[in-house]
């Protein structure tokens, strides 16, 4: 528990920000929610720019002064024009090349972007970064160039010779890491993969988050607990408190899928669900005129069930959502009502789902601004775990 005098200088030390691979913003907001101001928004796409523009000169959104918004290939900025400025880098490097989805290519995907976030890291030598992937980068197939990424995040400064191959400079990472010799910019990683569900997010999204503190910091760091579980979640149905909770009635009532483990429940909160995410939202389609009310909410038709797409039950976490590379955006990306019917989930559900707020407008078409919701970072676990870097960079420069 923080008293006092160790929240104090949490509250008013400054301390900037720079998110690449910006996308809609979910990262950014998340870590200037957790104190972070944020000084430059990179990301080349022009809808996803258009978003960032709308909400991050927004005084409802933002409580900081308007950050830069370039809209521009990463590859053409010089990060070095920041050092020393910036303490905190974050962002979400282009997954497709590790994605389920996509076709797995990896380091021979000209998609890859991790070699320019690691230019970034060497260039404005900030002292804690974090960047987010899909869970796919952890595949077994993938195994060699997950190590090799998480070393070039450790030396940053140990660059690849132009007539090097990446597994050659893999060899090279690692005899510096068992050298002990860190005489050169270095960081302390730490990688974990996180279910969103378990720190509230009403989704279950799995991505892998690579966390670094600077060494010379001296920084003891972990991530934060989870602090909720589907075990809660199940006990609070049998018990039928979830159900009298959201009004639900007897005849929607589904049967707790598994038994719940007792031990497990003794500090842990129930999953949040689809149906919870979704109070007070008309739904659009039964209720048009209702939607108009809130941004972004408009019915979406053409919604079908198929194999290996069956929506999202209301009483559950939404399933994860997607980014549609390969066609309608997320055949996942429906709702299923307690009859089997589905419907597409607007884009204000998706918001929700994602943990934006109400206020927050996505722009392009329903397609578009669902491609942006699949590519993001959910808001308040982006800010849980960037409060907590937060945290352990305040106290260290206050020791």
């Amino acid at each position: 528990m923080w008293d006092v005098c160790t929240l104090l200088p949490i509250l008013i030390l400054a301390m900037k920000s720079i998110e690449i691979f910006a996308g809609a913003g979910g990262l950014g907001m998340g870590a200037h929610r957790a104190g972070f101001e944020p000084v430059l928004m990179l990301e080349w796409d022009r809808w996803c720019c258009s978003t960032l523009r709308h909400n991050f000169s927004n005084s409802i959104t933002l409580k900081t002064p308007q950050p830069t918004i370039i809209e521009d290939d990463v590859c053409n900025i010089d990060f070095a024009l920041y050092e020393g400025q910036v303490d905190f880098v974050s962002g979400g490097p282009p997954c497709q090349p590790f994605s389920l989805g996509g076709k797995h290519r990896a380091y021979a995907d000209t998609r890859d972007m991790f070699p320019q976030a690691i230019r970034a890291i060497e260039q404005v030598k900030p002292k804690a970064f974090m960047f987010e992937n899909v869970k796919g980068l952890t595949r077994a197939s993938f195994s060699s160039y997950y190590e090799y990424i998480k070393l070039r995040l450790e030396y940053p400064s140990l660059s690849r010779n132009s007539d090097e191959s990446w597994i050659d400079h893999l060899s090279r990472l690692e005899e510096q890491k068992t050298s002990g010799n860190h005489s050169d910019l270095h960081y302390n990683v730490v990688a974990r993969v996180i279910n969103a569900a378990n720190y509230g997010v009403p989704q279950k999204r799995e991505r892998i988050f690579f966390v670094g503190f600077r060494s010379d910091l001296g920084i003891d760091w972990h991530f934060p607990e989870e602090e909720y579980s589907k075990d809660a979640l199940e006990w609070t149905k049998a018990t039928g408190e979830y159900w009298e909770l959201m009004k639900v009635p007897f005849s929607e009532r589904s049967p707790a899928t598994h038994k719940p483990v007792s031990g497990s429940l003794l500090f842990k909160k129930p999953w949040i669900t689809v149906r919870q995410a979704l109070e007070g939202l008309p739904d659009a389609e039964q209720d048009p005129k209702g939607a108009t009310e809130f941004l972004n909410h408009q019915f979406q038709p053409g919604a079908r069930s198929y194999a290996g797409h069956t929506g999202s039950p209301l009483d559950e976490p939404a399933k994860t959502l997607k980014a549609g590379v390969h066609g309608v955006p997320g055949g996942e990306n429906m709702l299923r009502r307690p009859d089997g019917s589905v419907r597409y989930f607007s884009v204000r559900e998706s918001a929700r789902l994602q943990t934006f707020p109400d206020n927050f407008c996505f722009h392009g078409a329903w397609s578009e601004a669902m491609r942006q919701l699949g590519n993001a970072v959910p808001v308040s676990l982006a800010e849980k775990i960037a409060r907590n870097i937060r945290e352990a960079l305040t106290i260290s420069a206050s020791a």
